[in-house]
């Protein structure tokens, strides 16, 4: 059992820490929270006599989390985020009866995470209201640490430390070419045939741990350009100032006449795209349950089909 002192922590203190840490000032996370600003401080003050411990180090113009402070605001966050769900869930049962459930899922794979989504809330499961978010894998893993998400579908090269995870299905690496150029006609590509070409890649998500190794062995040229929007990345390619280097799921949406897409081998380098929760009881039992049909219908529903397409290029980040 937790000695008596540290019992007697309240939620609304928990909420106090978090909120002056996200704004950095006492004065700030004072109006934010409808306090008077010695209210506040005596409340941290108070945290830290029960907790035995300094949390911020104060001066005049900022405010800096000691070691012990950054522990235990990464447990405070959880706890607030957790029960601020809570009360939603608690709230869209009782007045709308139905659970509520988060999911956080990296763009590129969101129509088909959608897609599975939409055929569970139509095969006669409880009612549901979900709530979406979309953000690169290492926010989403973040995210799901932190109790803001319940369950993420995200992409990863090495398993998250303190997640369960579920593999889905691989995601390799293709060419993002003009559909004039050589490499479009030979139909695949080597990383040697790659050359002195220079290429264009996301700047962050899982494409730098791909990538990068990936080029520093075949000892390519120029230092790629590096953007954040597949927009960004098919003008450098239509414009021939670059091949596109990104995941394949990125172009199931492509509809381009002027772009082809190449599978790219020796060696095939691929992203494992996982279903991340927590491990331990789950908030509610759609939440449980949710998990455990998409966990069986999104590896059935097979790898994108890489082809060659006409139209329009779509909006994605990873």
């Amino acid at each position: 059992m937790a000695a008596l002192p540290l019992r007697a922590l309240t939620l609304r203190q928990l909420q106090f820490f978090s909120v002056l840490v996200e704004e950095g000032q006492f004065g700030k996370a004072a109006r934010r929270l409808a306090i008077t600003q010695p209210a506040l401080s005596n409340a941290i003050k108070q945290m830290e006599k029960l907790l035995g411990a300094e949390l911020l180090t104060r001066s005049t113009h900022r405010l800096e989390l000691t070691p012990v402070g950054a522990e235990v605001l990464a447990r405070t966050d959880f706890l607030v985020n957790t029960f601020e769900v809570a009360l939603r869930d608690i709230e869209s049962t009782v007045q709308r009866g139905r659970a509520y459930v988060r999911i956080g899922v990296i763009p590129s794979a969101s129509a088909r995470v959608a897609a599975a989504a939409s055929e569970y809330l139509q095969d006669g499961h409880r009612e549901v209201e979900l709530s979406w978010r979309d953000a690169p894998s290492n926010t989403l893993l973040a995210e799901l640490r932190s109790g803001q998400i319940d369950m993420a579908v995200a992409a990863i090269t090495e398993p998250p430390g303190g997640l369960t995870c579920i593999d889905l299905f691989r995601d390799p690496l293709v060419l993002v070419v003009r559909r004039d150029h050589p490499l479009a006609a030979a139909g695949d590509a080597s990383w040697e045939a790659i050359g002195k070409e220079r290429l264009v890649l996301f700047e962050s998500g899982s494409m730098p741990a791909l990538g990068n190794p990936a080029r520093a062995q075949f000892a390519q040229g120029p230092q790629p350009y590096r953007v954040s929007y597949s927009e960004t990345l098919y003008a450098l390619v239509r414009g021939g100032q670059a091949l596109g280097l990104m995941p394949r799921l990125y172009t199931s949406s492509l509809r381009d006449p002027e772009l082809a897409v190449v599978p790219l081998l020796k060696p095939r380098v691929e992203r494992r795209v996982v279903l991340a929760y927590l491990p331990g009881p789950m908030r509610n039992v759609v939440a449980q349950e949710l998990i455990a049909f998409l966990r069986e219908r999104l590896p059935q529903a097979g790898e994108a089909t890489v082809r060659r397409v006409s139209g329009k290029g779509a909006r994605a980040r990873r």
